[in-house]
């Protein structure tokens, strides 16, 4: 099983970056499924259904999110959704759902989206929650994604090795920086922890890189918006999975950008 996974992807540069570069890379990786973290896809904060439905056109499956995904408006979508998910640890009551099955010619992944808590929010333990969440998909299928939307490089070691043997695969979202620490664990268990984004080239963290320095250089708080212009870039995670057993082959990152 071949999967894609395409990091945040920030505002409408972001989306651009989707409709430019999507194509090869499905040519090249040629994926089973292709999934992408969008909390950030609308203006760089949180999500719309219209923006869901233009992702989806372009050959997305699913929709991973975090701690963005709130938007009032969008919450009604949210609790109807079936291919965006929001964090499975959030407590009962929360909109929306946290994992799902998509199902291919025969082949089947799980996938669970969990929100870490280390500088974030006192959720649910997101190692408790990814434990039980993976025995109830194993039971459907063995081959199990994670996004791991957290803060901590740490908390998502850590939920890695926690989780080693029990899921495919725990790939780390939220920074927008893609690491180079990708590697297969003892038990099978691909690990990256960052994709990186989908977004501006030369922004900070796909912002505006002006509003950033100012923010920074004074300390006083501000909104930072996404740039309408400049080059794009993608950035991602290809997974090759055993349909079998659960285990992964192979894990490869991936970064496609404008000059």
């Amino acid at each position: 099983m071949r999967v894609l996974f395409l990091g945040d992807i920030v505002g409408n540069p972001g989306r651009r970056a989707v409709r430019t570069f999507l194509p090869g890379l499905r040519q090249e990786y040629q994926p089973d499924f292709i999934l992408a973290n969008a909390e950030n896809a609308a203006g760089g904060y949180g999500l719309t259904e219209k923006i869901a439905q233009e992702l989806f056109s372009l050959g997305l499956d699913l929709l991973t999110s975090g701690n963005h995904i709130w938007k009032r408006e969008f919450l009604p979508y949210l609790s109807r959704a079936e291919r965006v998910l929001r964090p499975a640890n959030y407590p009962e009551g929360a909109p929306g759902r946290g994992w799902a099955i998509l199902e291919k010619e025969g082949r089947k992944l799980g996938i669970v989206n969990l929100e870490g808590r280390v500088f974030m929010r006192p959720l649910r333990c997101p190692f408790r929650t990814g434990e039980e969440l993976a025995r109830q998909l194993r039971q459907e299928t063995p081959c199990i994604l994670v996004d791991f939307h957290a803060e901590a490089t740490s908390e998502k070691i850590a939920l890695s090795w926690y989780l080693d043997g029990k899921v495919s695969a725990l790939i780390g979202t939220h920074t927008h920086v893609q690491t180079a620490d990708e590697r297969i664990l003892p038990g099978g268990t691909a690990y990256l922890s960052d994709a990186g984004m989908c977004g501006l080239r030369d922004g900070v963290i796909g912002m505006h890189r002006d509003q950033a320095l100012e923010m920074y250089l004074t300390q006083v708080p501000r909104k930072l918006e996404v740039p309408k212009k400049g080059p794009v870039k993608v950035e991602g995670v290809f997974l090759e999975l055993d349909p079998a057993t659960g285990r992964a082959l192979r894990i490869e990152t991936f970064r496609r950008q404008e000059d």
